[in-house]
């Protein structure tokens, strides 16, 4: 048995064809431009993520020193008011390496 197109089917066939094949190229294109898109939000990110390390290694070695500084206070009555700054700023330091931690 054999099966005939006529021209005129034919061309219809790989018109349509054509037309599939250039909606898929155009999809292509734009999943191309938004993974470069998301590629450079994901690096921007990343960069961030390594800006907040480096400023909570920075806080934590400002936090060793303040309390190192509170423990060399001693009980001295004299210094209370010293000593409560201190504290002060390291609740204040606490409180900044829980967020940049998170």
């Amino acid at each position: 048995m054999h099966c005939y197109l006529h021209m005129s089917e034919l061309v219809d066939i790989v018109d349509s064809l054509e037309n599939k094949i250039s909606k898929l190229l155009h999809k292509l294109e734009l999943m191309q431009q938004e993974n470069i898109k998301l590629q450079k939000e994901a690096a921007v990110v990343e960069n961030e993520k390594i800006d907040a390390k480096n400023t909570l290694v920075v806080w934590e070695e400002k936090y060793n020193s303040l309390k190192l500084a509170n423990s060399m206070l001693g009980s001295n009555t004299n210094k209370t008011e010293a000593k409560l700054k201190i504290n002060t700023l390291i609740r204040e330091l606490d409180h900044c390496i829980a967020q940049l931690s998170e």
